[in-house]
């Protein structure tokens, strides 16, 4: 059989669109497996599965390196226009954005869809550590700051490294320089320095860590949150405790900066569902995650806001001039 011009032009426009159809939507985890990004994109990407949000399959991707950098150049640089792929980010992003860790990338460069859940903070220690309590450990960060290290998943000067200079300062003892701290790409490097003794405490969140509380590989010694979380009511707050700190790490996705604004609403439309669906309510039950919605424009007006409190935290504690 012969095919005319029209007939070819035809046949390889309809092979294009169901080409482009039967793409893949993409989530990319900055961090290794089994970190709090490579949490969120699994659990959005289950969710978008499972409730016909997405008719496609969901991609996870894993990006490590540079605190989230290397993703966030890497969209920037080469996803700029793609509408079928999503950033898991949380406050480590905005925290690296603000202290312009990103070699000089911006905000402004993707677009914020938003926010689903909030991660209390917490220190946890192996489960045969000396240190029973978090005056325990303040104590002896005080007393010797070099005999102490902290793991985390963030670089230093991340979200998880703020943690533990906010922690120490409110608790008395003021010098951020003399912290160790060791910077991971990911929760689950972190807790392997610490389940290993390799350092003596780690901070984190309770989503990434919660499989180690409850197995008793570890023991948490606080929570930054206000109040206790369900699920993980043994676990005193920082309050309760004599130092007043509330710090929790919000779970969200942005996308490129040069998509449609049509596709742009369809990504907000899409977490909303997330965020309302009985799936979610499910999994924020049974990972210590507080409700935190957040979405579009909304969403965007916070980054920035969030963004210049950081600036100016690491300003005051010498992590930036």
């Amino acid at each position: 059989m012969r095919l005319t011009v029209s007939a070819l032009a035809f046949s390889a426009t309809a092979l294009l669109g169901l080409t482009t159809s039967a793409m893949a939507t993409e989530c990319i985890a900055p961090a290794n497996p089994g970190g709090g990004w490579d949490f969120t994109c699994r659990q959005i990407a289950n969710i978008m599965q499972e409730t016909g949000l997405s008719p496609n399959m969901v991609q996870v991707t894993n990006m490590a390196g540079a605190g989230g950098g290397v993703a966030y150049t890497h969209v920037v640089g080469q996803r700029d226009t793609d509408p079928n792929v999503f950033i898991a980010a949380s406050s480590a992003t905005t925290t690296r954005l603000a202290q312009n860790a990103f070699a000089g990338m911006t905000a402004d460069q993707v677009r914020w869809v938003g926010t689903i859940g909030g991660d209390p903070g917490v220190i946890v220690v192996a489960k045969d550590s000396p240190f029973q309590t978090l005056a325990d450990l303040v104590e002896a960060v005080k007393a010797d700051p070099s005999a102490v290290a902290f793991a985390g998943g963030s670089a230093v000067g991340g979200f998880d490294h703020l943690k533990v200079l906010m922690l120490l300062d409110r608790a008395g003892f003021g010098d951020a320089r003399a912290v160790k701290y060791i910077g991971l790409d990911g929760g689950a490097d972190a807790i392997t320095q610490t389940v290993g003794g390799f350092t003596q405490a780690m901070t984190g969140d309770i989503s990434e860590i919660q499989g180690f509380i409850r197995s008793g590989d570890v023991r948490a010694l606080a929570v930054l949150s206000d109040e206790r979380v369900t699920g993980f009511d043994d676990i005193p707050t920082a309050k309760e405790q004599g130092i007043d700190l509330t710090a929790m790490n919000w779970r969200g996705v942005y996308v490129p900066k040069g998509i449609s604004d049509e596709d742009y609403a369809k990504w907000t439309d899409t977490l909303q569902k997330v965020a309302d669906s009985e799936q979610w309510q499910k999994v924020m039950a049974e990972n210590g995650l507080a409700p935190y919605t957040l979405i579009g424009a909304e969403f965007e007006t916070f980054v920035n806001e969030n963004i210049a409190e950081i600036t100016e935290i690491s300003k005051e504690i010498g992590l930036i001039q």
